[in-house]
């Protein structure tokens, strides 16, 4: 007898994306994808069936509706349906093509080949079921940034950084490729983690410079030898609101971060917060409804 998938779909506005894939973590799928509909995006997971029921998969669309409300934009439309084994795990990466973002990156899936792009860091990609591959605006916005802060290779040398919530990696991966040193990357899921590993293998870095384990910050200030010189956190504006007093702890006087997940509406409470712990917005830069913090410690020269 075959296995059978739930395949969820879910059309939504783009700014309510994280928040989405954010969910269907937590609802444990295993799969996710999207892409541009029109001006909406649509997100596709997929869980097994024995894992959810339909009262399940409805008071999923419950938690959808009652995010949408919360942040004032419209309610995603909702659909699922079984499919069988052998179609899932190649569903979900049929529509994914290779992206340039900003002027240093082309990010392309594992299974494709890559196009011609001598000035481009080609970064492979195969996100599992983290979160990360590209295609969101604050993922794009974070690589941007990076771009600029490591736009001299000659200086990157022995740059360390933490990447807390690693996703797939792909931020992790594209700081190295720009020439850090080392990063210390984090994810609270373990399936993230096991991501952000093979990820790395993919684009030929070593487990000495792209050093990926499960936990939070919490587990940096454990485990790091000593401060890093930048720190990036794309997840969602209440967890990095959470993070933002303990980043002094894996931190020194020049340390800079990359911060984003966060809604523009947001933006105040986490600039709030920053600066309440000794950080400076240097630069706040935007994209749709989301927002990138490029930040340094009040203390740097």
């Amino acid at each position: 007898m075959a296995n059978h998938w739930w395949e969820i779909q879910i059309l939504c506005d783009p700014a309510l994306e994280d928040l989405i894939f954010w969910r269907l973590d937590r609802f444990g799928c295993q799969g996710t994808s999207s892409e541009n509909k029109a001006n909406a995006r649509l997100v596709q997971a997929y869980l097994p069936q024995e894992k959810a029921q339909l009262l399940d998969l409805a008071a999923l669309s419950i938690g959808f509706r009652q995010d949408a409300l919360t942040v004032s934009l419209p309610v995603p439309g909702v659909h699922w349906h079984l499919i069988e084994d052998e179609d899932w795990s190649i569903t979900w990466k049929k529509h994914w093509e290779p992206e340039s973002i900003g002027d240093r990156f082309i990010i392309c899936p594992a299974w494709l080949s890559p196009p011609e792009a001598p000035d481009r860091h080609i970064l492979y990609l195969d996100p599992g079921i983290a979160f990360g591959t590209g295609g969101h605006a604050t993922t794009q916005l974070c690589l941007e940034s990076l771009e600029m802060r490591l736009g001299e290779p000659q200086k990157n040398e022995d740059l360390v950084l933490a990447d807390i919530g690693c996703g797939s990696g792909i931020l992790s991966i594209g700081s190295l490729l720009l020439g850090a040193d080392q990063v210390y990357a984090v994810d609270t899921h373990p399936l993230a983690v096991q991501a952000t590993i093979c990820n790395g293998k993919l684009n030929h870095l070593g487990s000495d410079r792209l050093i990926a384990a499960q936990g939070s910050i919490n587990e940096l200030i454990e485990t790091l030898p000593a401060p890093v010189d930048g720190i990036l956190c794309n997840i969602l504006a209440e967890v990095v609101i959470d993070l933002i007093p303990k980043f002094e702890a894996i931190s020194k006087p020049s340390t800079w971060g990359v911060i984003s997940g966060v809604l523009l509406e947001q933006a105040k409470p986490v600039a709030d917060a920053l600066e309440q712990h000794g950080w400076m917005v240097a630069t706040l830069w935007r994209r749709k409804e989301w927002c990138c913090f490029n930040i340094r410690r009040e203390l740097e020269d």
